[in-house]
């Protein structure tokens, strides 16, 4: 498996709605293997096919930092089908480096995906999984954490962003919590 590159803010490609994948089958394996690799060694909690420059609707996510593998989700074509009260929770992103903030999301959700092996799968979530599932769902729909946030401070990213691109630091790190 080969580590794929995270793309950072403000690549175009982190604005584009993915497309649903239509057929399950073998070559999509690898891929989505690729992808777990590269989360654990960014290391994130999440990451979406847009992310590493894929149009499709695939995510990997791991919330079990403890026990790695061992609650791992590769999920296609997730789709959130029920959702209900509201948590906040303070959000960083692979693809968002520098920068973390309180967002508010779903405090539950109910989310159906398909796996790999081409199982419909259900997942009932809260807490973190909750939020990281609504954040690479938002991922695949073309939305970052930050387009969530109010106007000023995503304003403010914009331009220290920016400023970092300019000064020749477009990779920098993403901050050390919650990096989903």
């Amino acid at each position: 498996m080969a580590l794929l590159r995270i793309r950072k803010y403000p690549d175009d490609v982190l604005k584009q709605p993915a497309r649903p994948v239509e057929n399950i089958d073998g070559s999509l394996n690898s891929f989505v293997e690729s992808m777990t690799q590269t989360m654990y060694a960014a290391p994130g909690v999440g990451l979406a096919a847009p992310q590493v420059g894929d149009s499709r609707r695939i995510i990997v996510l791991d919330t079990d930092h403890e026990n790695i593998g061992k609650h791992l989700l590769k999920l296609i074509n997730p789709v959130i089908v029920e959702a209900e009260g509201s948590i906040t929770w303070e959000e960083g992103c692979l693809s968002v480096v520098d920068f973390t903030a309180d967002v508010e999301r779903h405090a539950k959700v109910l989310v159906r995906a398909w796996t790999p092996d081409e199982k419909e799968i259900d997942i009932e979530a809260t807490d973190l999984l909750a939020v990281a599932l609504q954040h690479e769902i938002d991922h695949l729909d073309g939305r970052l954490f930050i387009d969530r946030i109010s106007r000023i401070k995503r304003e403010l990213y914009r331009r220290k962003r920016l400023k970092m691109i300019k000064e020749g630091k477009p990779d920098g790190k993403p901050p050390a919590a919650a990096r989903i």
